[in-house]
């Protein structure tokens, strides 16, 4: 499951809509005198050539309804088909950023094969949840390279801790600080996130006045941005080959989707 997945929500408003449209479309045809003026008596829709033509698509689509169905069903299948290519286009076209940003820290093997992208926020029970499987999906495969990409998007909490596991990383304690953050239970706070850079050794006096560089900050919305232009409103998110993988899911789809990115030589 994906956190805040406006996406999809807005795809079931579009289908409604387009359903909507269609039975509209349905009720004109099905209306002979649909169309005349100042409430003079309209001729039968039959007798002229557009009455004939409205007359056999409201016989039609009486005796087969199925065809509505069919059709949105059609229509539906190429939007998801364009946008699967116009998400393709943009990784293509973004892939240094997805891959190679500086400013975005990695873990597994930095030097690995193949690079899956992490779009997380530490406060997103969802994250916590798939933290586990991204240790294991590491650890089975040591020529992974993950990217993360800090991704903040439930309030102030969630973007306090962005802006300290991007300062961890100028200490080179980004894993350890990220791995510590969310294996919280509770909320990601002020209190727990310097309780955790404490117990990560890292120097808290140090972090606390690295939190405040406007890079981190520049860093942060980099990736927010990045995140839209991909069409990821909610985490986690991942990218991995030409594909996003939205939600939570299981070792065995993340290992299906970086074995076929191997297989393709979609590489980092």
């Amino acid at each position: 499951m994906m956190h805040a997945n406006h996406g999809a929500i807005s795809r079931r408003v579009a289908i409604n809509a387009l359903l909507l449209a269609c039975l509209t479309l349905v009720w004109l045809v099905a209306v002979p005198a649909f169309g005349a003026r100042g409430g003079a008596a309209a001729q039968p829709a039959q007798s002229t050539p557009d009455g004939e033509f409205n007359r056999r698509v409201r016989e039609y689509l009486l005796n087969n309804p199925e065809v509505v169905a069919e059709a949105l069903e059609r229509l539906r299948a190429r939007e998801v088909a364009a946008k699967e290519l116009a998400i393709q286009s943009t990784i293509k076209a973004r892939a240094d950023e997805l891959l190679r940003d500086p400013d975005s820290p990695v873990g597994g093997n930095a030097e690995g094969n193949v690079t899956l992208v992490e779009f997380f926020d530490y406060n997103c029970p969802y994250c916590r949840r798939v933290a586990p499987t991204m240790t294991q999906l590491m650890a089975d495969d040591p020529q992974l390279r993950v990217a993360y990409k800090e991704f903040p998007i439930l309030g102030p909490n969630s973007l306090l801790a962005a802006k300290a596991a991007l300062a961890a990383q100028r200490q080179d304690k980004y894993v350890a600080f990220h791995e510590r953050l969310m294996d919280r239970k509770g909320t990601v706070d002020e209190k727990f996130i310097l309780s955790a850079a404490a117990q990560t050794g890292l120097d808290v006096d140090r972090l606390k006045t690295d939190m405040k560089a406007p890079e981190i900050a520049a860093a942060i919305q980099k990736n927010i941005q990045l995140a839209r232009a991909l069409g990821i409103n909610g985490t986690p998110g991942f990218v991995i080959g030409d594909q996003i993988i939205p939600g939570a899911v299981g070792l065995g789809v993340l290992k299906a989707a970086v074995k076929q990115a191997r297989a393709n030589k979609r590489i980092k």
